[in-house]
């Protein structure tokens, strides 16, 4: 029989989840996002960037359900991004009153300069640990994020952005049997506006 669900253990793990994701977060993004990238350059602006490449992310609509933001949040992050000649804003070919994103030549060199930095460098760090221990270590961090996510009132308006890195399928999503508001966003979005019960304009 496993050890009980002390107070103490509850704390450690948490403390272990917290250091891991600073760890992550100010040594594998920030820290070689200045690497790679002009002065001033956020790693929220990387994000936006890699969903436009990565997650189908292509309207403001888009943008705004990914990061769980308002349009007009959206808008101005992406105004941003436009005037640093990142990303390119149009009129949609199929709704006129659609905006489409997509990247530039710059954002494009350097979206592919961090994945040579970060791969360099997670190369080093992983090394230790064998293909199975990272395997096995994926799989217990996705089944712990879904049993928190599962326990969370509104679990279909969370979205854990995976999709940043080249996951296919939102494993979480799988584990819990919810869709998150990113895919619903983008179910909606792909069905005819007929099929929706609403009047074509």
């Amino acid at each position: 029989m496993g050890r009980p669900l002390t107070r103490q253990l509850i704390n450690d793990f948490l403390g272990s989840t917290q250091v891991f994701a600073s760890a992550v977060s100010n040594v594998v993004e920030e820290n070689l996002l200045r690497e790679v990238a002009p002065p001033h350059f956020t790693f929220s602006q990387f994000k936006l960037l890699k969903l436009v490449a990565v997650a189908n992310a292509q309207t403001l609509g888009d943008v705004a359900a990914f990061l769980g933001v308002s349009n007009p949040a959206a808008c101005k992050a992406v105004d941003k991004l436009v005037r640093r000649g990142l990303l390119v804003r149009r009129q949609g070919a199929k709704d006129r009153r659609a905006i489409e994103l997509s990247l530039t030549e710059t954002s494009r060199r350097l979206l592919a300069a961090y994945e040579v930095a970060k791969n360099r460098k997670l190369a080093k760090v992983l090394r230790h640990f064998s293909p199975e221990d990272l395997c096995h270590t994926s799989e217990v961090l996705d089944q712990l994020s879904a049993r928190i996510v599962d326990h969370t009132a509104k679990a279909e308006d969370l979205c854990l952005q995976c999709g940043i890195y080249y996951r296919k399928k939102c494993l979480v999503r799988q584990l819990v049997r919810r869709e998150c508001f990113y895919h619903r966003h983008k179910s909606h979005k792909n069905t005819p506006a007929v099929a929706r019960g609403e009047q074509s304009p």
